[in-house]
């Protein structure tokens, strides 16, 4: 019995409490060497994890061409006043002698080759008309070096110092095409004095724009791939993991990146096959993926500094225009925002292709009609 020490006399009884009784029942028990050996290869692990994580998302620096080990230089090119070096292919009659002067904004994943309304324009159209049209690489494409502070409006300040250094005089005119094309809302925000005229084919649209209903930007961007959905999301969400995502194999990166046919419409494909093969891609992306196609993605589908459905008239005087070309076929570019667009912003000449996709622009003629419709000739 609890309280009884055996063996003694009555006299001896004394009292002893439950609590001491447990301890003194209780078996100790001595702690493992490996918990702590555990602990700290899981602390271990979770820094080689973390650690792991942060060089896979950082991008390799660029290779600037002209550098060590670096592509060599074969444009031409003009040194801005930032340091940075912008390369540029001029097409059509000498800028001198030029009556109308235009600067072309190319796409994604292209440069200064792929400025496809100059590649097709007739001979006899430039001639004829006196028309000069310069190209260039975007920061990070090409031989023009990137731009690790590229934003919005950091392509008006390239092409405003393009157009000083050549010569181009107090106007001129600019034309884009896809997220080349996106590029020139900037400039009808930032430069609007500067222009004679702008030409947008197929802009690709920011799907956050915040003029945009809801429902309208929804319902488009839940029409894209998934791959492209979520390519998205991570530009605009996690910009900083956008190279990250886009070149790890478990996840399927950007349609554009990988050049899926899934993105091209029946007609686009139809164009490209009677165009031929594709111009010369293998510069497009040689100083590196992510200051070139990578930050194009940031850029273009981040948060905007502007709303371009806000801009106002560039030209209240009808001293000049702006066009905008869309294929209602497009699986690139929903046609439902470019109408919104053009709905929201009465003065732009909204030109709609029934049965294209986003290529059109490779068709036989198109380059003639969309630079005839620039001129209002």
């Amino acid at each position: 019995m609890v309280g009884v020490r055996p063996g003694g006399g009555s006299g001896s009884r004394r009292k002893i409490s439950a609590a001491s009784a447990r301890s003194h029942t209780r078996t100790s028990t001595p702690s493992s060497p490996f918990s702590g050996l555990f602990s700290k290869l899981l602390l271990v692990s979770l820094v080689g994890l973390l650690a792991w994580a942060y060089q896979a998302a950082r991008p390799p620096p660029p290779k600037i061409c002209g550098s060590l080990h670096a592509p060599p230089v074969t444009a031409p090119r003009i040194k801005l006043t930032d340091g940075r070096h912008l390369a540029y292919k001029e097409h059509g009659v000498p800028k001198e002698s030029a009556k109308f002067k235009f600067v072309f904004v190319h796409g994604f994943d292209t440069c200064r080759h792929h400025a496809v309304v100059a590649n097709l324009l007739p001979q006899d159209i430039y001639q004829s008309l006196g028309i000069y049209i310069v190209s260039f690489d975007r920061p990070g494409y090409g031989e023009s070096d990137p731009d690790p502070n590229r934003q919005v409006k950091s392509i008006v300040l390239d092409v405003e110092e393009l157009a000083d250094q050549l010569g181009l005089g107090d106007k001129f005119y600019v034309i884009g095409f896809s997220l080349g094309g996106q590029c020139l809302w900037s400039c009808l925000k930032y430069i609007p004095h500067r222009l004679a005229g702008a030409t947008l084919i197929a802009p690709a649209v920011n799907y956050w724009w915040p003029s945009f209903p809801s429902n309208l930007s929804s319902e488009a961007f839940s029409k894209l791939l998934q791959r492209d959905i979520w390519s998205l999301r991570v530009a605009h969400y996690l910009p900083w993991l956008t190279y990250w995502w886009n070149t790890r194999k478990f996840f399927p990166p950007f349609g554009a990146i990988s050049h899926i046919p899934d993105v091209l419409s029946r007609n686009d494909k139809e164009v490209l096959r009677q165009f031929g093969e594709r111009e010369d891609a293998t510069s497009v992306r040689q100083q590196g993926e992510f200051e070139s196609i990578h930050r194009d993605l940031i850029v273009g589908f981040g948060k905007w500094e502007f709303d371009p459905t806000e801009l106002t008239n560039p030209f209240p005087n009808n001293e000049g225009s702006v066009h905008l070309w869309q294929g209602d076929e497009d699986k690139l570019v929903p046609v439902t925002l470019q109408r919104y667009i053009a709905e929201k912003l009465p003065w732009i000449h909204y030109h709609e292709i029934p049965g294209a996709g986003h290529m059109f622009p490779y068709a036989k003629g198109m380059s003639d009609t969309i630079i005839k419709a620039q001129l209002s000739l």
